[in-house]
């Protein structure tokens, strides 16, 4: 027997929500294409013994940037990942509770990544990247701003599973 939602009935995802989520997408995609770019670049100098310095370190930071983004582009779709050998075993009204436990434990979880995150951000102002000489605390909000995204997509999926919108219509493509 299916319980009554603990929410009213839900629409798709808020406007701001999925132009943020967007957003997210084409950032990753434009650091992802600048990583292959200068790395290419890079490689190709080393045929004419050349090597651009900057391109190392600023390929980490953008890997650390990419990395955080990406998860957060996971959460939004509901593609990160799980185990769910248990979770799928159980009757619907069942599912949506453990879905929603194990929700809350990762939402605890990034609550406590974004507050650290921010936290090395505003400790490494004064740390310079040893090449490119910016203050290491851009590379270290990668960490920040990527837990603060998967904070706000993990909590609209936490909603919607209260209000008991089933997985397959939060994330129709995901199937």
């Amino acid at each position: 027997m299916e319980h009554a939602p603990l929410l009213g009935p839900q629409a798709p995802a808020p406007l701001p929500l999925r132009l943020l989520g967007r957003l997210v997408d084409w950032v990753v995609i434009g650091i992802g294409a600048t990583m292959a770019t200068m790395v290419f670049i890079n490689v190709s100098l080393h045929i004419i013994h050349k090597d651009l310095a900057w391109v190392t370190e600023f390929g980490e930071l953008l890997l650390v940037w990419v990395t955080f983004l990406g998860g957060a582009c996971a959460v939004q779709r509901g593609s990160h990942m799980s185990i769910t050998e248990f979770i799928d075993k159980l009757k619907p009204a069942h599912r949506r509770w453990a879905d929603a436990v194990v929700q809350a434990i990762c939402l605890g979880m990034l609550v406590v990544l974004t507050y650290y995150g921010w936290s090395l951000v505003d400790a490494n102002w004064g740390n310079r990247l040893t090449v490119i000489g910016w203050p290491m605390a851009i590379q270290y909000m990668g960490m920040a701003v990527g837990s603060s995204l998967m904070l706000i997509f993990m909590a609209w999926d936490l909603w919607q599973i209260l209000a008991g919108v089933p997985r397959d219509q939060r994330y129709p493509d995901s199937e």
